[in-house]
C-alpha cells in the first residue's frame, strides 16, 4: 500500500466549512449588499500587514465603506450562533478523523465569534486557531504557522481546505498543498496559486486523501 501523502488537513473555518454568506446577506438585507460587504471585508482583513486587530472594528470599517447599517453589522454579530455547516462538512471530517488524521481549523475572527463558529460546525477539531489568539490574520504565514503548530503538523504534510482565492495562495506561500473546496461559487483571483482541486462539495476530499 502507498504511503500516505498527508499526515493532517488544515481547514479554513467560515468559508471553507461554513456557510456563512447567507448570514451576511440576510443581515444586509438581501444577496447583493451582502455580497458586497463580504467582499469589502475581505478585501480589508487580507489586506492587514500586520498583527492582530479586532475583528468586529474590521467588519465595521467594510460595512462603512459599503454604507451598511450599525444595525445590519450587529445582526451579523448575533447570528454567529446559528451559522450552519455546508452539506456534507461534518460527515467527511470526522470520517478523516476516524482514519487516525487530525483535523485544525484556522480562522480570521475574534475569540467570541469564533468560538461560536467553530461549534456550529458539529466537528471535535484536534485544533482550534483563531485569529484573536494567535495574534495573526491570514493570510500572514505566522497564521498559518500558528495552525500548523496547534495541529503538530508540517506544512509539506498538510492539506488545506480553502473556502475562498483570498486564502489559496496565502496557504500555498505557507507550504501546504491545497484543496479549494468552493461551495460559494467564487471566481478564481488574478494569478491565483494552483490548487491540487477545485471542488463545489467537500465529499471529493475525502476520495482524495485515500
Amino acid at each position: 500500500m502507498a504511503a500516505a501523502r498527508y499526515d493532517a488537513v488544515l481547514c479554513d473555518l467560515l468559508t471553507g466549512l461554513l456557510n456563512s454568506w447567507d448570514l451576511w446577506d440576510d443581515a444586509a438585507g438581501g444577496v447583493e449588499p451582502g455580497r458586497r460587504w463580504r467582499m469589502a471585508y475581505l478585501r480589508v482583513t487580507f489586506a492587514q500587514p500586520g498583527p492582530y486587530v479586532s475583528y468586529e472594528d474590521l467588519v465595521r470599517e467594510a460595512a462603512r465603506q459599503e454604507g451598511i447599517s450599525e444595525t445590519a453589522v450587529q445582526a451579523l454579530f448575533d447570528g454567529y450562533g446559528a451559522l450552519r455547516p455546508w452539506p456534507g462538512v461534518a460527515e467527511v471530517l470526522t470520517a478523516v478523523q476516524a482514519r487516525g488524521m487530525p483535523v485544525g481549523v484556522v480562522t480570521n475572527c475574534s475569540v467570541a465569534l469564533g468560538e461560536k463558529a467553530v461549534a456550529a460546525v458539529g466537528v471535535d477539531f484536534d485544533a482550534v486557531t483563531i485569529a484573536e489568539t494567535s495574534g495573526w490574520y491570514k493570510p500572514s504565514p505566522k497564521a498559518y504557522a500558528a495552525g500548523l503548530a496547534a495541529l503538530g503538523a508540517t506544512a509539506a504534510r498538510t492539506l488545506y481546505v480553502a473556502g475562498s482565492p483570498f486564502d489559496i495562495a496565502g496557504a500555498h506561500k505557507a507550504g501546504m498543498e491545497v484543496f479549494w473546496h468552493n461551495q460559494a461559487g467564487m471566481a478564481p483571483g488574478d494569478g491565483g496559486a494552483p490548487v491540487v482541486m477545485d471542488s463545489r462539495t467537500i465529499e471529493p476530499l475525502l476520495d482524495f486523501l485515500t
